[in-house]
């Protein structure tokens, strides 16, 4: 399974806040062995959300969608992906019976706006939080707040899987110059994936879905690095 994530928001084009959902969703789909394939920060533009989810949607077996949702004049998300799927919004009837059943808001109490979906969409309840989340096609929309994100993925997360692999790390103090006919060598050898990370010693990350594999390549990588 290959996955695109998007997130939203100016302030990660900024730099002023940290992109830690990606990196949790990241590290929670590789450990359900699937593939991100893509990771992309867009700006909080309707037309540019509606652009890159439209085309990764086409290339991916799902997308996931953080940051943006809510009631509030900038998060404009739910109706970016609207748009992508040439839908419209409206108040979700699944979203109205989950807040008068589910949470202590009473229908008054909501922003206008909040219980509206993509039409035909699924609903996300939000466990954490007000603004619910959608599933559009095979978009997977979500909050960017991190808890509730985290909680809300935590509804889906069974929707996602593919083939785990193994992992062996070996570590050489060797520039990682030296190194990349014996680190070819080891693809061939082994039919196994690597990558390698220097950061004062190089880190080389050997994966392959057949464990005693990845073992035989580890340890012939161990004994030439």
């Amino acid at each position: 399974m290959d996955v695109g994530v998007v997130t939203v928001g100016d302030e990660l084009l900024a730099g002023e806040t940290e992109n830690t959902n990606a990196s949790w969703l990241a590290r929670e789909l590789l450990a359900r062995g699937v593939s991100v394939a893509r990771i992309v920060v867009v700006p909080d533009e309707e037309d540019a959300i509606a652009t890159t989810v439209r085309d990764l949607s086409r290339r991916y077996d799902a997308v996931i969608v953080t940051g943006g949702v809510g009631p509030t004049h900038d998060d404009v998300t739910m109706d970016a992906v609207a748009t992508a799927f040439d839908r419209e919004m409206a108040e979700h009837p699944d979203a109205v019976e989950w807040f008068e059943s589910e949470t202590q808001y009473a229908r008054s109490d909501l922003v206008e706006g909040t219980s509206h979906l993509p039409s035909g969409a699924r609903m996300i309840p939000n466990p954490d939080g007000v603004a619910p989340g959608a599933v559009v096609e095979n978009v997977y929309v979500l909050p960017g707040v991190p808890t509730e994100m985290k909680g809300m993925f935590g509804e889906v997360a069974a929707e996602f899987s593919g083939t785990t692999l193994a992992t062996e790390v070996v570590y050489s103090e060797e520039p990682e110059s030296s190194m990349v006919d014996v680190l070819r060598r080891v693809t061939e050898e082994f039919g196994v994936r690597v990558g390698s990370y220097p950061n004062g010693e190089v880190r080389i990350k050997i994966q392959g879905s057949d464990p005693d594999e990845v073992a035989a390549a580890a340890e012939w990588l161990r004994e030439r690095v």
